[in-house]
């Protein structure tokens, strides 16, 4: 049986794989996008994920800029995001950032992560 839905929103493709295979593995449904721009698609087109994995430095559009417009719109406000980043910043976090990750990904912390909100 499957647990809970995914987004990935990686743009390095070697680590959005490495997250994909882990969740999958783990009987995770995942979906994925390479930027923001692209993860608002993914939403849109769903289905709608029980947590969001999201980068913070990508093109089109970085982690930052999609959790302010997915903070503003109702239909996405309250999924929780765990951020995914080579630094870490305190100020101005949205409030539905519930967690942030630094890189390289400590994979059995992602997954506890993940297991608490899916």
């Amino acid at each position: 049986m499957a647990h809970g839905q995914i987004l990935v929103v990686e743009d390095d493709e070697e680590a959005r794989t490495a997250v994909v295979e882990a969740l999958e593995h783990a009987r995770f449904q995942v979906s994925t996008a390479t930027n923001g721009r692209d993860a608002l698609d993914v939403l849109r087109a769903g289905p709608r994920p029980n947590l969001i994995l999201l980068d913070l430095h990508m093109p089109v559009m970085d982690g930052w800029e999609f959790a302010r417009l997915a903070a503003a719109d109702p239909a996405t406000a309250d999924i929780p995001i765990c951020m995914l980043s080579g630094v870490e910043r305190t100020a101005g976090i949205p409030p539905q950032i519930v967690a942030i990750l630094r890189k390289p990904l400590d994979l059995s912390r992602l997954l506890s992560i993940v297991y608490q909100y899916c």
